[in-house]
């Protein structure tokens, strides 16, 4: 035990001897409440003071001020008492004793307090970039990082900080030893039960720096369209394009193959397909579908192709390809085309609409149509 506390302890006895009328549990009282006292007398001058130093500072420094008032005042509280009991008239058991359980409740808060200092950093980090811009590729990469990183962080910190916790009392010492180290029968155990978590974890951190996918990339996961709305410590939300929510493992993007339309960029070319005639002028319904294209607010302005991409024992196949910004925007994009386009070809060129023909042999008439009765 330090000098210090020893002298405190010295002056304690010998003023209670003075006032030896008073019970042990009286003067126990009046020395914690002087010392918690102090602490709390301690917190507000040191929190003005550092107020004065971040005020002047990034948004960071002073948000750590605030978030950090709370547990810095636990914290002071938990040191206060226990230098109080130890240097009080308290019997030597029932002070180790509560001693060890202050230690326990320190340690936890200590977690407590590296943990707001991390969700700080985390919601500094993101205020730089603003995920409603149209082009947010940058965006969504820092946001699926920092969302990734911090809630592995925050796992990492709890196991560290209730092993620590545990290896303050002696009847569990060695489960926080096999917790931190992953040594022993408990550890062993604990590794095969935990298995899948920390399979999708050690997938969390290859996304975070590799990044397959990111915050609100539009992907096709299990012949489903969606975009990626959440990404925890463990698993994958794709709020799918009827609003539906698919729940996947980290490890799915790891080791099964999917679609990311949104991988580089957010901008998709669409494709429309149509059937029409042998004989349709296809000319003009190119220039048809060039002016669609041209006038909608859906285009970027960039890919705009039609083609013959098949000839089939009834129809042609005509392949529509047009550009926009986003996969959402694509998708109405291609809708305006199909809808126009056929609008077109019912309106303005009837000739492109697919037909039936039959052929009847050389000098024979067709039969008349049936009369009606």
């Amino acid at each position: 035990m330090p000098p210090w506390i020893t002298d405190l302890t010295r002056e304690t006895l010998r003023l209670w001897r003075r006032f030896d009328w008073l019970p042990e549990w009286a003067v126990v009282l009046i020395v914690l409440a002087i010392f918690v006292g102090g602490g709390l007398l301690a917190h507000r001058i040191a929190f003005a003071v550092l107020r004065r130093v971040v005020k002047n500072r990034d948004v960071f420094w002073r948000g750590v001020v605030e978030r950090a008032r709370a547990k810095i005042r636990v914290l002071l509280v938990i040191v206060a008492i226990g230098i109080g009991v130890s240097v009080s008239p308290m019997d030597p058991e029932p002070s180790a004793l509560v001693r060890s359980v202050l230690l326990f409740v320190f340690i936890l808060a200590g977690g407590w307090l590296v943990s707001g200092v991390l969700d700080m950093w985390t919601v500094v980090h993101l205020k730089k970039y603003n995920l409603s811009t149209e082009d947010n590729l940058l965006a969504r990469k820092h946001l699926t990082q920092a969302r990734i990183l911090q809630r592995v962080a925050r796992v990492l910190l709890v196991i560290v900080t209730i092993g620590l916790a545990l290896m303050t009392i002696s009847g569990f010492r060695q489960w926080g030893v096999s917790l931190l180290a992953s040594a022993g029968v408990v550890g062993i155990i604990a590794g095969l039960a935990l298995q899948p978590i920390l399979t999708n974890m050690v997938a969390g951190i290859q996304i975070a720096l590799t990044q397959p996918i990111r915050i609100d990339d539009a992907v096709i996961v299990e012949n489903e369209w969606g975009n990626v709305e959440e990404i925890t410590a463990t698993y994958v939300v794709v709020k799918l394009w009827d609003w539906r929510r698919m729940v996947l493992p980290l490890s799915y993007f790891i080791t099964t193959p999917f679609q990311n339309w949104t991988r580089e960029n957010a901008r998709l070319i669409g494709t429309a397909f149509f059937y029409v005639d042998y004989e349709a002028p296809i000319d003009r319904l190119r220039e048809a579908f060039e002016g669609i294209v041209k006038a909608s607010r859906h285009w970027d302005g960039d890919v705009q192709v039609m083609q013959v991409t098949d000839i089939t024992e009834r129809v042609l196949q005509v392949r529509c390809l047009a550009s926009a910004r986003s996969a959402p925007i694509a998708f109405d994009l291609r809708c305006e085309i199909r809808e126009k386009l056929m609008a077109f070809m019912r309106d303005e060129c009837r000739e492109a609409l697919p037909r039936d023909r039959l052929e009847w042999p050389q000098g024979q008439e067709p039969p008349a149509p049936p009369q009606p009765a």
